[in-house]
């Protein structure tokens, strides 16, 4: 449980920071436009500090590290979500600067996506077989 908690405070951290990013860094740069800095906060706080915090919660109710599937679901979750944050530091900085698109970056950020959604699928099915066996014992 503490680990679920610290990377719960990290992301609230890291969402924390990357607002001030972002408002300091588009001043900086008297910049005005649309860039992907502008949701990195919020990307980092309901997908990292809103969700494991309601990990925090299930793992409470139904011990889901106990399940084999956990493990995969932690590491891929956390390199997923960090992958595609880094890519939108990366692609938001950029149009900051005004140096234009990359294929290469998105073609990261889409990586990222898909590690992410991949770990999505072990937590589910981590919290499903946590479910039945808490069912099975209140039967």
């Amino acid at each position: 449980m503490k680990k679920i908690a610290q990377a719960s405070m990290s992301y609230t951290i890291l969402g924390l920071v990357s607002g001030i990013f972002y408002r300091e860094f588009t001043k900086m740069n008297e910049f005005t436009g649309v860039t992907q800095l502008s949701v990195l906060h919020t990307h980092l706080l309901v997908l990292g500090m809103f969700f494991f915090l309601i990990v925090l919660l299930l793992e409470k109710a139904f011990h889901l590290s106990k399940e084999k599937n956990f493990k995969k679901f932690y590491i891929l979750y956390n390199s997923g979500l960090g992958l595609t944050v880094l890519m939108m530091i990366i692609r938001g900085s950029m149009q900051v600067l005004g140096k234009g698109e990359h294929a290469a970056i998105s073609g990261m950020a889409g990586l990222g996506h898909i590690i992410l959604s991949i770990g999505l699928f072990f937590f589910f099915q981590s919290l499903l077989s946590a479910v039945k066996k808490a069912e099975a014992i209140e039967q």
